[in-house]
């Protein structure tokens, strides 16, 4: 039976958890009824929304530690209430961060560059591995710099790669810490939505 990401625990989920909160919270409604299964990692029950959720990161040691120093906690206050809950390995969405929980690592030293996350993605959506879903999209965790034009270099990247193709990505959603990245690739537009420090906690608590 799937799990429903509404009652949260800490374990390997925890970014599928954090993704899916941040749809229903900055998207609405239309996301309110994703569950974490597999294959793809969010999807409704009616097959009418389908989400992969990964990481993007530049290959190069330099780059991992800088990000994961940016996103940690280091020095949490205890009246945070939020000291206990770095023990469990997950600290994402703590902006005021320089240290980082060893589950929270090892996700990102297994990241590879936006490129090559999207020719890997897009493969297995075309191949039917994420099954057959009326609005495929794929949720990006990356702390890379996004510029506008690296944002349509990503959307035009999976139009060509997908070209054709039966099944294929109508959205995909690049999530940095703060912002997050609405891409219809149609029409190689996208929206942003800025996230604050209040709801960024929101979302890490709402996700263990």
């Amino acid at each position: 039976m799937a799990k429903a990401i509404s009652k949260p625990k800490f374990d390997t989920c925890f970014f599928e958890r954090y993704a899916q909160i941040t749809l229903e919270t900055i998207l609405g409604e239309k996301y309110s009824k994703l569950v974490n299964k597999d294959r793809p990692d969010l999807q409704t029950e009616d097959d009418a929304i389908g989400i992969e959720v990964t990481r993007a990161l530049k290959e190069s040691k330099v780059e991992a530690i800088k990000l994961l120093n940016e996103m940690a906690v280091a020095q949490v206050k205890d009246e945070s209430g939020l000291s206990e809950k770095r023990s469990t390995g997950y600290v994402y969405g703590l902006v005021d961060a320089d240290s980082v929980g060893v589950e929270e690592y090892r996700y990102w030293l297994e990241a590879s560059p936006l490129k090559r996350v999207i020719e890997n993605k897009v493969k297995k959506v075309i191949n039917g591995f994420y099954g057959d879903f009326k609005d495929f999209g794929l949720y990006i965790f990356t702390k890379d710099d996004m510029t506008p034009d690296d944002l349509i270099a990503a959307m035009k990247l999976t139009m060509e790669l997908q070209s054709g193709a039966e099944q294929q990505f109508q959205t995909l959603y690049i999530s940095e810490i703060q912002n997050l990245y609405v891409c219809d690739i149609a029409t190689l537009s996208y929206k942003q939505y800025p996230i604050s420090d209040e709801l960024c906690k929101k979302f890490f608590i709402n996700s263990i």
